[in-house]
């Protein structure tokens, strides 16, 4: 069933919820228009400031991300969320967790909500969140929260999807610090001690800030990651991260970084649907004499996997 797209995209400009999910579910289900949705998208997005929050299970991502709104929404700006749910082993749909915790803004029009499942993509992230990203951006959201599924120790795609990204902790979690792990200590822009009101919680934050120090290699001017204790669940806390978030925001700005990380963003984004496109090209030669040949010719020593790989790609660019 084909959309007007034109339409639809002047509906979520509006701010109408149905056409924005309409427009997500396009994306999510890779419809034959979403070429045409993203063309149309195009002119529309940039504005937007994106925030990645990420961290183990337990350390209230939710209730942060629920506390952000309510502090984005007194400020008067226009919300967009993307809370990253595991997939249910059973139907490849998301649990829906996230959007049960943050249903205080479900009647606001300035809010717009949306669970998506992870369907098996690694990384904390869905494999359609960077355009789901671009249609609230063009929706006209000024900020778009994305809250990724519990992470561990690796997953850390969210620093390439957001401007700036939040690292969540909270004290009493196992670890001394959780995030002490390569990769996750290093992504984040500002580190929030969530569930302050805990014992630990100083513990937590005097730790966090020396393993931060460990790992500095900062020159005059460069930021710093500030670390701010928050009680989420009673809003403690939360105008501090704005605050962080906003001198974040400006310092890039300042810097140039914002931009290059928008750039950074976008060759990605570019790279993996050219990859996708590649991958399924080639896949549609399973079965294929060519490849089946190439096959028998290395198992036979004739050629090796890589020679046999560059010819693939040239039959591929032929095509």
């Amino acid at each position: 069933m084909t959309v007007d797209v034109p339409q639809l995209v002047a509906q979520a400009r509006e701010g109408r919820p149905r056409a924005v999910a309409r427009l997500i579910s396009l994306v999510e289900g890779a419809s034959p228009q979403l070429r045409e949705v993203m063309a149309a998208l195009a002119p529309l997005t940039g504005n937007a400031y994106v925030v990645g929050l990420t961290g183990s299970p337990g350390v209230g991502k939710s209730t942060s991300t629920s506390a952000l709104v309510t502090a984005y929404r007194k400020a008067g700006k226009r919300v967009g969320v993307l809370a990253v749910d595991p997939s249910s082993p059973f139907s490849g749909g998301a649990l829906l967790g996230d959007r049960v915790r943050m249903s205080d803004h479900a009647s606001d029009p300035g809010v717009y909500i949306r669970s998506m499942a992870t369907r098996g993509h690694l990384g904390g992230l869905a494999w359609a969140a960077p355009q789901a990203i671009r249609v609230l951006d063009a929706a006209g959201c000024d900020v778009v929260l994305v809250e990724t599924v519990g992470v561990g120790q690796s997953e850390v795609e969210i620093a390439s999807q957001a401007d700036t990204s939040v690292v969540l902790l909270a004290p009493g979690m196992g670890d001394g610090i959780q995030a002490a792990k390569a990769g996750i200590l290093e992504i984040g822009d500002l580190y929030v001690v969530n569930k302050a009101d805990r014992d630990g919680a100083d513990a937590t934050a005097r730790e966090l800030n020396h393993m931060l120090s460990l790992g500095e290699s900062r020159g005059p001017g460069d930021w710093r990651p500030p670390i701010v204790k928050t009680v989420a669940a009673r809003a403690q806390g939360v105008d501090e991260v704005v605050e962080a978030l906003e001198k974040h925001r400006a310092w890039m700005e300042e810097h140039g970084v914002l931009a290059k990380r928008r750039i950074a963003r976008a060759a990605r984004e570019v790279e993996t649907i050219a990859v996708t496109a590649l991958r399924s090209r080639i896949g549609d030669l399973h079965g294929d004499r060519h490849l089946d040949a190439l096959a028998e010719r290395v198992v036979a020593g004739a050629v090796d996997p890589y020679a046999a790989s560059d010819e693939l790609l040239a039959s591929l660019t032929e095509a």
